[in-house]
């Protein structure tokens, strides 16, 4: 009875590290959704993602998630003309991160939502294997 829990809390665990890091690639992206090159015409910061896998555990014997890898979105650049600017290249136009705020906050919406949802089967894990060792005692 104990060891399907003990499985499901291993499970919500490793969904729990999976969307932390989630959400603290998006904090990262949020935070330089302005963030321009250093000097003029150079790129601005690139948006990262994030890419799970399903992984194995083979001590729980159950299927879980991992990170696979933080990579950089290939999406273009967004131009603003703004020769006032330090990094405005010749023509005047600055290069803008490709980060798109509403996607991100989508993302963090979901991210947290579904960390939460991990959380909360951890919670419940706990309070079974409490009455199920309560139960025992009597």
């Amino acid at each position: 009875m104990i060891d399907p829990l003990l499985s499901a809390s291993r499970l919500a665990s490793a969904g729990l590290e999976a969307q932390s890091v989630r959400m603290r690639v998006v904090s990262e992206n949020l935070a330089n959704a302005q963030s321009t090159g250093a000097t003029p015409g150079a790129d601005p910061y690139s948006r990262k993602t994030v890419t799970f896998q399903a992984a194995l555990d083979r001590a729980a014997g159950i299927a879980s998630v991992r990170l696979r890898e933080i990579g950089t979105d290939k999406t273009p650049f967004r131009t603003e003309h703004d020769p006032a600017n330090p990094a405005a290249d010749e023509n005047g136009n600055v290069k803008l991160p490709n980060v798109n705020m509403l996607v991100e906050m989508a993302d963090m919406r979901e991210a947290n939502r579904s960390y939460e949802a991990n959380l909360q089967v951890i919670k419940q894990a706990r309070a079974m294997v409490a009455s199920v060792i309560d139960l025992l005692k009597s």
